[in-house]
Formats: C-alpha cells, sequence, structure tokens
C-alpha cells in the first residue's frame, strides 16, 4: 500500500482568463482528493474573484505539512495583483507575468522532488510574448527550464492518445520540418513514455502520412516514402512495435477501436481534431519526455467567458487524475 497520495502542484494559468474559477471548480469535487493532494500557485485576489462563501483560502508556505481538503483551498500565492489587473477576460501585463512566475515556481518545486508533479491551467502565448517571455507557451518554457530538449507533446482521453511530431507552426512549415530522425525520435520518446509512464509493456504505435491516402504510393506526394516511411523502418529495427504511415482518414478509428495504444501524427490539427472530436472536455496535454510530471488542460484561456461563472472543469479534473497516475507509475509515491 502507498504511504501517500501525489502532492500535486496546479498554476492557475492567467488570472484574467478561466483559470482560477476552473481550480475551484475541480478543487470541490471530493473525488479529487481520493487521487492526489492538490494546492495552487497563483494569486489571492484572483480566486476570490470566484471563491464561494463556504470555501476558504489557506496561504501554505511549506508544502511537506499540506493538508488539502474540499472545504479549503491550499493557494502558494506567487502573486499580488491589483483588481484593476484582475478584470476577468482582460489580459495584461502585469498578470501575464505572474502567469510565468507560476510556473517557472511549480517545475522548481518538480525539480526539487518537492512535489511529485504540475498541472497547468491556461495561459496565453501572445501574451506571454508581450509580457516579454521569447516562448512559444508552455511546453517549449517549461523545457528549457528542465533543459530538455527532447520533449513531445501528447493529447490523451480515454479512447484515444496522440502524439505530434510538428506543434505550432504553419502548415506549409510543418511539411518542411519533417526529417526521418525527428519522426523517429517522436515515435522513440512516445514508445518510452507508454512504457514508464502508462504502464504500458509493449506499445502498438501508428504512424500517420501527410498526404491524401498516405501519399497513393507517391501518386500524391512522397513524403510517406522519403521521410516517414524510412522513420517507421528504423524505429522497427530498434525493436518498437510501430507501423504506417497511414492514412489520417481512418487510421483514428482504428485507434479508438483498440488496434493501437497511440497515433504519432505529423502536424497540429491532424492529431487535435480527432481528439477534441472525441475528448472535448475531458483530453489532457502532457509533455513527454521530461524529467518531471506535467500535464495540463485541453483548452485555452477562454476569455470570451471569464467571469461569467461558466467555465467547465472537466479537463483540469482529467489532468488532476492523469498526473497522479503518472507519478505513481513512475514511482514516485
Amino acid at each position: 500500500m502507498r504511504g501517500r497520495l501525489p502532492k500535486i502542484a496546479i498554476t492557475m494559468g492567467d488570472p484574467t482568463g478561466i483559470g482560477p474559477e476552473i481550480c475551484i471548480k475541480a478543487l470541490r469535487d471530493p473525488k479529487i482528493y481520493e487521487q492526489c493532494n492538490p494546492f495552487i500557485i497563483g494569486d489571492r485576489n484572483a480566486l476570490e474573484i470566484y471563491v464561494e462563501d463556504d470555501m476558504d483560502i489557506e496561504e501554505v508556505k511549506e508544502i511537506s505539512s499540506i493538508s488539502p481538503s474540499p472545504e479549503k483551498l491550499l493557494l502558494f500565492k506567487r502573486s499580488q495583483l491589483s483588481k484593476g489587473d484582475l478584470r476577468p477576460g482582460n489580459p495584461n501585463i502585469q498578470a501575464s507575468k505572474a502567469m510565468v512566475e507560476y510556473i517557472r515556481y511549480a517545475v522548481e518545486l518538480a525539480a526539487k522532488k518537492e512535489v511529485d508533479a504540475i498541472v497547468t491551467c491556461p495561459i496565453s502565448k501572445e501574451w506571454m510574448r508581450k509580457s516579454g517571455f521569447p516562448f512559444d507557451g508552455h511546453t517549449p518554457y517549461i523545457s528549457h527550464l528542465c533543459n530538455s530538449k527532447e520533449y513531445v507533446m501528447m493529447l490523451a482521453g480515454e479512447k484515444l492518445k496522440i502524439t505530434l511530431v510538428t506543434i505550432h507552426c504553419s502548415l506549409k512549415d510543418a511539411i518542411r520540418g519533417l526529417t526521418v530522425e525527428k519522426i523517429f525520435k517522436t515515435v522513440h520518446i512516445t514508445n518510452r513514455a507508454l512504457i514508464s509512464d502508462f504502464s504500458i509493456p509493449r506499445p502498438k504505435i501508428a504512424v500517420c502520412g501527410i498526404n491524401p491516402h498516405a501519399g497513393e504510393g507517391g501518386l500524391y506526394g512522397n513524403e510517406e516514402k522519403e521521410i516517414i516511411a524510412p522513420s517507421v523502418e528504423l524505429a522497427q529495427r530498434e525493436g518498437m512495435d510501430v507501423s504506417g504511415p497511414y492514412p489520417s482518414d481512418t487510421i483514428f478509428f482504428r485507434a479508438i477501436q483498440g488496434e493501437f495504444d497511440c497515433v504519432v501524427c505529423m502536424y497540429h490539427d491532424q492529431g487535435l481534431i480527432p481528439v477534441k472530436l472525441l475528448h472535448f472536455k475531458d483530453a489532457v496535454n502532457i509533455t513527454l519526455g521530461l524529467p518531471i510530471v506535467r500535464t495540463s488542460v485541453d483548452h485555452g484561456t477562454a476569455y470570451d467567458i471569464a467571469g461569467k461563472g461558466i467555465a467547465e472543469p472537466s479537463s483540469l479534473k482529467s489532468a488532476l487524475s492523469m498526473a497522479a497516475s503518472i507519478s505513481i507509475n513512475r514511482g514516485y509515491v
């Protein structure tokens, strides 16, 4: 029997988005405390916009002795924003600098093993840049803090898991950026994570083509023959149970039927469209290849509904559950 539950730091995300609201809603669920010991890294004033009268905010300074419950929010305060900086749906420089500090501090705690995992609420890539941080979102910033050059983005739900060879770039740049080495590294990191983080002893991985009908033997493009197939063959020679390239209009159906544990996709929308079709409310973003456990909600800041009390916490609950599970599978607790 485990001696304790995984200790998880939740970064609030942009305080002017829906992050504070979904933190409160998720942490009202007693089932969360059966899986982990969570606390928030963020801003007290941002939480107080949404907190109900029957719930206390308790500021913590010693993480080793936290005792969370559905009746109180545990907060490690890393900013003290003014009311003017906390108008829901109105991002600004001060709030954006704060959201980056929450991430930095959470990674520091995970690196020092004071927490078992971090779960991140949504930030704005645009406002991250505007506030002076030259990173394209959570994943590259966290990998920079961890000094990890090889990382992979996974989107996961109960029925479908996908990983991405290229992430946030134009489709033209995604195609130009494909190489045998890059695809092989994605497959390799995916395979290793499925074993260590998901306890799948011998994962079955499918690799997508990029052209209609996976190129139709070169009729619709040569990327499959020249780049993707050689990377699959290289992975097979390394002993991985990998196959493809497959047409993307059929492979996801086969995966959700249980034929494959994960589908490696060549570009962002190729993978995210099927995941969000199946798991729009509960998909989890996981960064593979890091020395720490990091999961995230699979949605944005939703400035348009911030402050209206209608934000959905399902993805955050799933991210907490996934982070706890991975921490246990890695043997952290």
